[in-house]
C-alpha cells in the first residue's frame, strides 16, 4: 500500500465524459481507460465508490423541451445512469476488481439496493463501488446524489472528475486567459457563480466539511497523483 492522503474516496464523474469524442452514448476506449485508472489507486489500497451521470444518453432538465414533465423526464435520467453505471461496473471487473452496483430504485434483478451499511461493508472488504440512480428522488442532480453518497459513506473527499484541470474564474475552454484556483472555499464558489456543482451539492458539502477536488481525469495517472497527495486540480473547502 502507498503513502495515500485520501483512503475513502467519493469519484464523480459526468455522463458526457463517457461519449469520449462521439456526440452520444458510450466510448468503449474511454470506459477501459476510466477502469484503468480505478485499478491503479484500488491496487493501492483506496476505497473507492463511485457515481456517474447520465447526460450522454438523456438528460431530464432537457426534457421539457420535448412535452416531458420534470418528474418523468428526472425518472428517465436516473435510468440513463443505470446503464451507465452497468457498463463501468462491467469494465472495472474486466480489470480484475470486485466490484457492486447499488441502485436507489429498487432493481433487484441488475443492482443491489442501496443500503449504507452494506456500502460500507462492501468498501471495507476492498469491493469498488458504483452508486446509480442518482439519489432516487426527482429534482436532485447526481452531484447532490454523489455529496449525499460520500456523506453517508464516511468518504474523505469528493473527487469531480472533469476535462480541465481544476476550477477557473471563467470557462478556460471559451477564455485562454481564465484563472485557475488552487484552492476555493464554498461560499466564493457559490458567489462567484462557477458551477462547479450544483447548489445543493455544494451546500451539502459545505455543511459536512467535506472538501471537494476538481480534476482533470482525461490526464493518465492524475487520479492516482491525486489521491497519494500531489497539488491535482483545485481544492473547494471552508
Amino acid at each position: 500500500m502507498g503513502n495515500l492522503k485520501y483512503k475513502r474516496v467519493l469519484l464523480k464523474l459526468s455522463g458526457e465524459s463517457l461519449m469520449g469524442k462521439q456526440g452520444f452514448g458510450i466510448d468503449a476506449n474511454v470506459l477501459e481507460f476510466f477502469a484503468q485508472e480505478v485499478k491503479s489507486v484500488h491496487s493501492i489500497g483506496v476505497e473507492l465508490g463511485i457515481v456517474i451521470g447520465g447526460g450522454n444518453i438523456y438528460r431530464g432538465l432537457s426534457a421539457g423541451a420535448q412535452g416531458i414533465d420534470r418528474v418523468t423526464g428526472d425518472h428517465m435520467g436516473m435510468l440513463a445512469t443505470m446503464i451507465n453505471s452497468l457498463a463501468l461496473q462491467n469494465a472495472i471487473e474486466q480489470k480484475g476488481i470486485n466490484t457492486r452496483l447499488m441502485s436507489a430504485i429498487q432493481m433487484s434483478q441488475i443492482a443491489e439496493p442501496y443500503i449504507r451499511r452494506r456500502a460500507i461493508r462492501h468498501l471495507e472488504k476492498g469491493r469498488t463501488l458504483v452508486f446509480g440512480a442518482g439519489t432516487g428522488h426527482p429534482y436532485f442532480s447526481t452531484d447532490t446524489a454523489a455529496s449525499l453518497r460520500a456523506v453517508e459513506i464516511n468518504a474523505e473527499v469528493i473527487i469531480k472528475g472533469t476535462r480541465v484541470e481544476g476550477v477557473y474564474d471563467s470557462d478556460p475552454e471559451k477564455n485562454k486567459d481564465a484563472k485557475k484556483f488552487d484552492n476555493i472555499s464554498y461560499i466564493d464558489v457559490l458567489q462567484k457563480n462557477l458551477r462547479v456543482m450544483d447548489l445543493t451539492a455544494i451546500s451539502l458539502c459545505q455543511e459536512n466539511n467535506l472538501p471537494i477536488v476538481v480534476f482533470n481525469m482525461n490526464v493518465p495517472g492524475n487520479l492516482l497523483k491525486l489521491v497519494s497527495g500531489e497539488n491535482i486540480g483545485t481544492i473547494i473547502k471552508n
